[in-house]
C-alpha cells in the first residue's frame, strides 16, 4: 500500500514539478492532495493521468496524510511546517526557514543520506538552496578521495529560481526591447534581459547577499564545515538551470584523469567533458534532466592542488523538487515513514 501524500505550494513552478516528478519515479502514492493558499482553491494541476484540485491549507487536516513536500516562502513554512509536523507527517521543506536549525536536517540524499535518521526531533527535513545542492554533490566524491581546502564558486543562476514572476519578467522585457523599450524590472532590480545581475537576495554586513552566505552555510552543514568557501552569486537571462564555475583547492593531489573518473562513478553524476567545440552542458541541455552534469575539469596551474570544473543542472528539478522526492524515497526505503492506519 502505498503512503498519503500531500505537496503544498502545488501551483507554484517547484509544487507542480514535485508532482510530475512523484509520478516520474513511481513513488508509492495511494492518495496525492494539492495544497494551497485561500486563492487557489479549486485550481487544477496534474499528477499522471489526475487532475487534482487545490484544497485550502487552512482547512486541511494533515493529520491524515503520512508524507508532505512543501514548496513555499520560508515565512509561510515557519508558520506552517512545526503545525503539520506536529500532527504527524514528515515535512520535506524547500524554503530556507529551517536549513540551518540544529535539530532539522539538511538533506543531499548522495551526500548525507544518514541525517534522515534524526529527522522526528521537530518531523521536519529541510531541503538546500537550489545552487548548494549540486555544488555538493559536485564536491561530495572528490572530498572523499583528496580532502578539499578550498572552493570558489560563481554561479549562472537561471530566472526560474526567483518564481514564475522571474520567468514571466524574463519573457516580457525580451519580447519588448526591440520594440518599446524594455519593460521596467519590478521582480528583479536591474533590467535582466540581455544583462546579468551580480546580485541575489539582500546584503550582508560584510558585502556578500544571503544567498552566497546559504551556499558556504549549507556546504559546511551538509559537506565539511573545515571547507574554505567563496561565492559569487549571478542572475543571468536563462530561463531554468543554474551553472557554476567551480575552483577547487585540495590538500593532497589529484590530477584531472583521477578526478574524471571519480566523478563518472559518483551517484547522482554525468560526467560530460569532451575538449571539442560542444563537448560541455549547457543549461539548455539540462533542463528536464535529473543528473547534476559536470564538464570542463582541468588542472589550474597556478595553486599546487588545484581544478577547476563546471557544474550543470536543472534547479527545479535537482536543486528543489527532486532533491526532496529523492529524500521521500530514502525515507521509504529505510522504513522511516509512519503509516497512519486506515479510517
Amino acid at each position: 500500500m502505498g503512503y498519503r501524500v500531500a505537496v503544498v505550494g502545488a501551483t507554484g513552478n517547484v509544487g507542480r514539478e514535485m508532482l510530475n516528478i512523484l509520478e516520474e519515479v513511481n513513488f508509492p502514492v495511494d492518495k496525492i492532495h494539492a495544497i494551497a493558499s485561500r486563492k487557489s482553491i479549486g485550481v487544477e494541476v496534474s499528477f499522471g493521468d489526475q487532475i487534482v484540485r487545490c484544497e485550502d491549507i487552512e482547512q486541511f487536516d494533515f493529520s491524515r496524510v503520512d508524507l508532505v513536500l512543501m514548496s513555499v516562502s520560508g515565512t509561510f513554512s515557519k508558520e506552517w511546517s512545526p503545525k503539520i509536523g506536529a500532527a504527524g507527517p514528515i515535512v520535506i521543506d524547500n524554503s530556507s526557514a529551517w536549513r540551518m536549525d540544529p535539530d532539522v536536517p539538511l538533506v543531499v540524499p548522495e551526500v548525507n543520506p544518514d541525517d534522515v535518521a534524526w529527522a522526528d526531533r521537530k518531523n521536519i527535513i529541510a531541503n538546500p538552496n537550489c545552487s548548494t545542492a549540486q555544488l555538493v554533490v559536485t564536491l561530495k566524491p572528490l572530498h572523499d578521495a583528496a580532502k578539499i581546502r578550498r572552493v570558489v564558486v560563481s554561479t549562472y543562476q537561471s530566472v526560474s529560481g526567483a518564481g514564475k514572476e522571474g520567468m514571466d519578467e524574463l519573457f516580457d522585457q525580451t519580447k519588448n526591447v526591440f520594440v518599446l523599450g524594455a519593460t521596467p524590472p519590478k521582480t528583479f532590480p536591474k533590467q535582466i534581459a540581455f544583462n546579468v545581475i551580480p546580485f541575489i537576495g539582500a546584503f550582508k554586513d560584510d558585502g556578500y547577499t544571503d544567498e552566497e552566505h546559504k551556499m558556504w552555510n549549507e556546504t559546511h552543514k551538509i559537506l565539511d564545515p573545515a571547507i574554505k568557501l567563496t561565492v559569487t552569486c549571478v542572475r543571468v537571462p536563462v530561463m531554468v538551470g543554474h551553472s557554476e564555475s567551480v575552483n577547487i583547492e585540495f590538500e593532497t593531489p589529484l590530477d584531472e584523469d583521477e578526478a574524471r573518473d571519480i566523478l563518472r562513478e559518483a551517484p547522482g553524476l554525468l560526467v560530460v567533458d569532451k575538449r571539442d567545440s560542444t563537448g560541455y552542458m549547457t543549461p539548455k541541455e539540462a533542463q528536464g534532466e535529473f543528473p547534476v552534469f559536470v564538464s570542463r575539469i582541468r588542472k589550474d596551474p597556478t595553486i599546487k592542488n588545484g581544478l577547476s570544473l563546471w557544474v550543470v543542472a536543472d534547479n527545479l528539478r535537482k536543486g528543489a523538487a527532486l532533491n526532496a522526492v529523492q529524500i521521500a524515497e530514502l525515507l521509504h526505503e529505510r522504513g522511516l515513514i509512519r503509516q497512519k492506519a486506515l479510517a
